[in-house]
């Protein structure tokens, strides 16, 4: 499975469920996960991205699911470092979040 969707960021606002191709998002009590059987990452189908990844309102809810634990790990560790020193502007992700979901749906 290449993306999960992280409980802590996830708003239960139901969006991936209805954007899904493959009907791989689940909700089993009141927790969104994605089915690695039925996930195809929407390669071969006419989306471009993930249209889980895609559809979230958060930016965050919807990771890309490490390949192996130490790229998991270094891939954590870069981002609590950028947290803790606000090296991530604020308008710069907003940006970057919005200006990806537009061009997704053009």
């Amino acid at each position: 499975m290449a993306y999960k969707i992280l409980t802590s960021q996830c708003i239960s606002c139901n969006l991936c469920l209805s954007v899904c191709p493959t009907n791989a998002v689940k909700v089993v009590d009141g927790q969104h996960w994605i089915d690695p059987e039925l996930c195809t990452n929407c390669i071969g189908s006419i989306h471009t991205v993930p249209q889980c990844k895609a559809g979230c309102p958060t930016c965050d809810g919807c990771v890309k699911q490490p390949s192996d634990y130490w790229e998991g790990w270094f891939a954590n560790y870069n981002r609590v470092v950028a947290k803790l020193t606000n090296k991530q502007d604020y308008w710069e992700r907003w940006f970057n979040c919005y200006s990806y979901q537009f061009m997704v749906s053009n």
